[in-house]
This record gives structure tokens, sequence and C-alpha cells, in this order.
């Protein structure tokens, strides 16, 4: 029950899980988890990230500005935790039909992020949609094992896994 997508271009898996969402949701499937919102601001700046949490449609900002000359890594890691544990009380306070995630990446490799929530949406039954880049597949891979499944990015195929799992069909 954790399956994955992984699109090659920068912030496509970010909009085909916005999009999935908002047509399970439309179709009365109790989602939980958060999805990525990425706001360009201008051609010298990196993109402003938010996570929306499906259960609410609040806003956590999981990008900081390190000034414009700065290399390093832009997420804060204390904005995506609090979504973590937003999402974790959520999860354990009513079980959702299906959780989605933003994505694997390296605070989860590590052990952090929303890497508990997987597991707790595993123990408790909840499937689990999320996004896989190739850079971080590796760790997504050590994590899970053998049981996720990918789904490529056909939206499709992407629903007809979410409403199975779901155990809901798409009103015309």
């Amino acid at each position: 029950m954790l399956a994955f997508v992984s699109a090659p271009d920068r912030g496509d898996g970010d909009r085909l899980l916005a999009r999935v969402a908002q047509r399970l949701a439309a179709a009365g499937v109790v989602l939980g988890g958060v999805v990525q919102v990425n706001t360009e601001t201008d051609p010298d700046r990196p993109c402003l990230m938010d996570l929306r949490l499906l259960t609410d449609d609040s806003i956590v900002r999981i990008s900081q500005s390190l000034g414009q000359h700065a290399r390093g890594c832009r997420l804060d890691a204390a904005g995506l935790e609090d979504a973590a544990g937003r999402v974790d009380a959520a999860l354990n306070a009513a079980p959702p039909q299906l959780l989605i995630l933003n994505k694997f990446g390296k605070q989860e490799a590590e052990g952090r992020g929303f890497r508990p929530v997987i597991a707790q949406a595993m123990a408790l039954g909840v499937p689990v949609l999320i996004s896989v880049s190739e850079k971080n597949r590796a760790g997504f891979d050590l994590f899970a094992g053998t049981f996720a499944i990918a789904l490529g990015t056909d939206e499709a195929a992407v629903m007809a896994w979410c409403q199975r799992q779901a155990g809901t069909q798409l009103r015309a």
C-alpha cells in the first residue's frame, strides 16, 4: 500500500500529486498528507516552497531565504517537521482513506521529515502515495524494500491506483 511516482523534470511530481489530490477530494475521497506548491519569484531567485495540508488547506512554508548568492540547501527543516507533525496528528486522530506526501527527500532518507508518518500510515493500513526523485531513489528503496510499487507519471494510472486503494470510483 505504498506507491510512488518519479517525474523527470523539476516540479512535475509536485504538480501531478496536486492534480490527483484535487480530483480525489472532488470525488469525496478523504485525504491526508500534503502537496507542494512552488511559487516562482523572479529568474534570479529560487522559488518559494510551501506545503498545503490536505486536511485543512493550511500552508506551511518549507523554504528559507539564504541570500541571493547562497548555494546551500534552502529547505527549512523546522517547517518540514512542523508539517510532518501536523500530518501525523491528523493521521492518528482520524485516518484518511489515502495519504499523499509531496516527496521522499533527503530528510526522509536520513530518518526525519515524513518518514515516521509513512511508517505510521502503513501500520494503520492507510495507503500512501509519494513522489521520489532519482536522486533520492536509493534511500527510498532502502526504506521501502519490496513494499513500494512504481506508478510512473501517467495521471490516469495514478488515479486508478488511488481509487482502488480508497475503494472509490470517480463520478463522471
